[in-house]
């Protein structure tokens, strides 16, 4: 999967101003930098998950939920080290990128090989409703309950397991983002998935252990919550073009938020320029912040937006967003 490309403009909308000496600056990657990122969040996995068991141990479950939350949130965002690994820019070390990004996707249930497909057709037709996988696949909700199932991410979460289960029981790929030549290493990697899932399920049923499940798949369901408003803020209500700069929002939003998800919020600026690194997004966005169209201010506020998006194509209204 190349990473070179940049959204073409729309007629019109002047040319971004990087020049070709700034980007290979801004594009050079460090393994020092993924590593402290991909270390430091699974440290932090690994403290809150120790926290669980400890306080659910001593002291029962329903004392751990709180903790459960926030393990969601930092389980759930280990999307963020998937998605930057598919693009082999979280580190310049194509190993390590296949490591990390191999462990990340099989804690959140997204096979690796078959996202890297798959995010390489969005980023190639992203806001194309025929080409793009995102709106494929994505939740059309046709009742104001379906937009708050849509925001729970559970649908989502259920058609990516029915899918890769597809794939493994029955041998076939027909999705029309993963070519030909790519199905058998889909249907090969769905298989080991399935098979390492079923030997987890059955040790913890050996050893009558709830572990696994407060620790990681309890969390990984509550995290959606948090991880799916995110995802939907990225592109929804914004323009059907071919710019990054008219496809795609940046949320401007607290440096927690920014450094869990490994700086995507500054999702025009990838958009714009996929092959630079997550640690250089926000120097890139001191650059290009003016050309920016789609600016979200928090994700709370930005959430009321694309749910009020969603609410107007429910009542036939404009595809704009306020």
């Amino acid at each position: 999967m190349t990473d070179a490309t940049v959204s073409a403009p729309e007629p019109g909308h002047r040319l971004k101003p990087l020049t070709p000496a700034m980007l290979r600056e801004l594009s050079v990657r460090s393994d020092l930098k993924g590593a402290l990122r991909s270390l430091c969040h699974y440290a932090m996995v690994v403290l809150i998950g120790s926290l669980i068991w400890k306080v659910s141990s001593s002291h029962g479950v329903l004392w751990a939920l709180p903790l459960m939350a926030i393990q969601g949130y930092l389980v759930a965002f280990l999307f963020m080290a998937l998605h930057e690994t598919a693009h082999k820019t979280a580190f310049r070390s194509r190993g390590l990128n296949l490591a990390v990004g191999y462990l990340s996707a099989f804690i959140i249930g997204q096979p690796y090989e078959y996202y890297c497909l798959f995010h390489w057709d969005h980023h190639r037709y992203t806001q194309d409703p025929e080409k793009d996988p995102e709106l494929i696949v994505g939740v059309k909700p046709k009742s104001e309950t379906q937009i708050a199932l849509a925001y729970s991410g559970l649908l989502q979460v259920a058609g990516r397991l029915r899918l890769m289960l597809g794939h493994a029981v029955t041998g076939k790929v027909t999705v029309p983002w993963i070519p030909e030549h790519k199905r058998a290493i889909i249907v090969t990697e769905a298989r080991v998935y399935a098979l390492v899932y079923v030997l987890l399920f059955a040790l913890s049923l050996w050893f009558s252990s709830t572990l696994l499940l407060e620790v990681w798949i309890v969390p990984l369901i509550i995290g959606q919550f948090f991880l799916r408003p995110y995802l939907l803020a990225e592109h929804t209500g914004c323009e059907r073009t071919r710019s990054a700069f008219q496809n795609t929002r940046t949320t401007y939003t607290a440096a927690i938020v920014k450094w869990i998800a490994w700086n995507m919020p500054y999702h025009v600026e990838h958009h714009a320029y996929p092959s630079i690194p997550f640690h250089a997004l926000p120097k890139l966005n001191g650059i290009v912040d003016d050309e920016i169209v789609y600016r979200g201010r928090g994700y709370i506020q930005t959430t009321r937006e694309t749910w009020a998006w969603f609410r107007r194509q429910l009542e036939g209204g404009p595809a704009k967003a306020a």
